[in-house]
């Protein structure tokens, strides 16, 4: 299956690393002309960089831009005005106990998790309409459904991200536009290895071991028993915004390794 996005423009939002860094790789590596974004200028210079070495022929530039806020969002919109391809993947997770989370925390992953996904899918899918076709991609979580009891917040960010890409899809109904969520499990990103660092160093285990062992603990259902990889997650999401999808919309389709125990 050959994935192809020659002439597409892809914004991927929060792809300076992790997840996003991968998704914005693979979409490049398919043809794709990526903008990739991050809050710090050096540090979203670094990523084209890194990601320009991996993929040399690709069209990369950067737009530094704080998606948490509307005048980020602005910001990223006037310096990208046109994208065929939206992945909303910028996002945040806190664990924190309910009765320990204050206003602002939740205010934070809510402005982070969801509001930047409903700015710049309220800014760009006029733009994909009038084209005849588009994409949009909101990274959700198997915590959406699996709500996380270590952070409730997070898990209803995310239930939320899955109910906005419903409801645009239904909105953009017979546009040529999909708009779909993705739900990844534990996923081996830079981030999830941060926070394995010190178990890690006390256990002298790969960092893969140590993040199959924190699934097998806080994960049971996982099926594959590990974490994913980024890799993993970014190849689904480059099928979704291809031309193979475009029966695909509504959909919130899972990389979690088996972890919602639903049919």
């Amino acid at each position: 299956m050959l994935i192809d996005l020659s002439g597409k423009t892809a914004l991927v939002t929060g792809s300076t690393e992790g997840i996003g860094f991968g998704i914005a790789l693979r979409l490049a590596q398919s043809g794709a002309a990526v903008v990739v974004n991050g809050r710090s200028g050096p540090k979203t210079q670094a990523a084209v960089e890194r990601l320009l070495a991996q993929a040399p022929e690709a069209s990369v530039r950067g737009v530094a831009a704080d998606v948490a806020t509307a005048e980020g969002c602005a910001a990223l919109v006037a310096e990208a005005p046109d994208v065929d391809i939206l992945v909303n993947n910028a996002g945040i997770f806190q664990p924190a106990d309910f009765f320990d989370t204050p206003d602002e925390v939740w205010d934070r992953h809510w402005q982070v998790n969801v509001m930047s996904g409903v700015r710049l899918a309220r800014a760009y899918l006029p733009g994909m309409e009038r084209a005849g076709w588009g994409r949009v991609i909101f990274l959700a979580s198997e915590s959406a459904f699996n709500i996380p009891v270590e952070m409730i917040h997070y898990g209803v960010s995310k239930t939320a991200d899955v109910a906005v890409a419903r409801g645009l899809a239904k909105r953009m109904a017979g546009t040529g536009v999909t708009v779909n969520s993705v739900l990844p499990g534990p996923t081996l990103s830079e981030g999830v290895a941060a926070m394995l660092k010190d178990e890690q160093a006390k256990s002298g285990q790969p960092i893969e071991t140590v993040a199959a062992d924190f699934v097998q603990a806080h994960r049971s259902s996982s099926i594959i028993r590990r974490a994913a990889t980024v890799e993993e997650v970014a190849n689904i999401v480059a099928y979704l915004v291809s031309p193979l999808a475009s029966a695909t919309t509504g959909a919130s389709v899972r990389v979690d390794g088996g972890v919602m125990d639903t049919l």
